[in-house]
């Protein structure tokens, strides 16, 4: 697993419910954001906030506004489903969960246009040097070399390393055989490798491709 980018606090997968009080004050705010009330949900919306905009930025890449905009989709989604929400799992699990297939419909919703423009570009300038004579590599944390990848190696690696999908899963969602997500599994982190060094590339801790 990529631990420095899965073990950040606002946008790692939610572990299940708050606990104790702060639990029951969430579980009322659903409740009554399910009533419709829109002051309950703005305080669903801070609390969560940012680690949808985390896990969905990580998918699909942040790409002018296009993070942001699908972060309010899925609220908005999240609004209009809440009614039907039944505390089967935990409020921020269904979220994430829902942030994770926003990003997937954009996903699919981009394959007959051409791929964004930028980001075989932002590959290539990981690997050149800077005025400094250091490597864009060097200063470039994780999660913004995630971001830089082609979109379909950034969707399977993420969905694999991050959110613990097997490579069947992801084929099913991405409409890809399955050997096509191994491999594309396998260029995300060689990419990934090669950009940032072998020391940040080996304390990213990637796991194998089972």
């Amino acid at each position: 697993m990529l631990n420095a980018v899965a073990e950040q606090p606002d946008i790692a997968e939610p572990d299940g419910a708050p606990r104790g009080a702060e639990g029951e004050q969430e579980a009322a705010w659903v409740q009554a954001a399910a009533r419709g009330d829109t002051g309950a949900f703005g305080r669903l919306y801070q609390r969560h906030a940012g680690r949808v905009h985390g896990v969905i930025g990580r998918l699909v890449g942040h790409h002018g506004t296009r993070a942001e905009d699908l972060t309010q989709e899925a609220f908005v989604r999240a609004w209009q489903a809440l009614p039907a929400f039944r505390f089967e799992s935990a409020f921020s699990t269904w979220l994430h969960r829902l942030a994770v297939n926003t990003a997937l419909m954009d996903l699919r919703s981009q394959r007959s246009r051409p791929q964004h423009e930028g980001d075989d570009d932002a590959l290539d300038m990981l690997g050149q040097a800077d005025s400094a004579g250091h490597t864009t590599a060097l200063s470039m944390d994780l999660e913004r070399a995630v971001a830089s990848l082609p979109p379909r190696a950034r969707m399977v690696l993420v969905l694999y390393d991050v959110e613990g999908w097997k490579h069947e899963e992801i084929a099913a969602e991405l409409g890809m055989a399955v050997g096509s997500s191994k491999a594309q599994l396998h260029r995300a982190r060689m990419l990934l490798r090669e950009r940032l060094g072998e020391q940040a590339w080996l304390a990213a801790g990637p796991g194998d491709s089972r």
